[in-house]
């Protein structure tokens, strides 16, 4: 009998594992990118350092994710100093009166094997917008060294920044923005913060 009982919590402990469903974004291993063309002559691709969030994941159904998704301005960075300061001026994100995006997921949809959209608000410079993420699945599994549930995926999307307000210098600078996350994020325990 106690074999019995043993066998039965172990199993649930097992499946409270297995279906955790609260996730934080490995900010570490978690980049969001983005290109434009610059007057015709070049793609210029820059990155945000800092990405931070959390997502609500059940790997039995996928289709029942959400993913909320926070990113400083201030973080950009080109390469160029002096780029990444015009960037963040009031020509542009204006990072002074609007120092985060965000995206927040509205709807998760089945695309293929491996493939997601995850249409959500993006809010970028003020102004929310919907967008709709082409999302790939890298992998869902248990995180070789943490030892927890872990999963990692590819997304891709692309917007035009003048639907944010941030139009100036529209063509030479190109209104087409495409942006290209990676991201990894690892269960919470349930003992423990978000």
């Amino acid at each position: 009998m106690k074999r019995i009982l043993l066998a039965a919590l172990l199993a649930t402990s097992f499946v409270a594992t297995a279906n955790a469903t609260d996730y934080k974004i490995d900010s570490s291993h978690t980049q969001v990118l983005f290109t434009y063309a610059h007057m015709g002559y070049s793609h210029i691709t820059g990155r945000f350092d800092k990405v931070s969030g959390t997502f609500d994941l059940d790997p039995a159904k996928l289709t029942a994710s959400k993913i909320s998704i926070e990113i400083p301005i201030a973080s950009i960075s080109t390469g160029v100093d002096r780029l990444n300061e015009h960037l963040q001026s009031a020509d542009f994100f204006d990072a002074e009166k609007f120092p985060t995006a965000t995206f927040k997921s509205t709807k998760v949809t089945d695309a293929g094997k491996g493939k997601l959209a995850v249409a959500g608000d993006l809010t970028i410079h003020g102004v929310t917008k919907p967008v709709v993420l082409d999302v790939t699945i890298n992998g869902i599994g248990q995180h070789p060294m943490k030892k927890i549930p872990a999963a990692g995926f590819d997304a891709r999307t692309t917007i035009k920044r003048s639907d944010f307000g941030m139009g100036n210098y529209v063509p030479a600078v190109g209104d087409e923005v495409t942006l290209a996350i990676t991201l990894e994020a690892q269960a919470v325990p349930a003992n423990s913060e978000k």
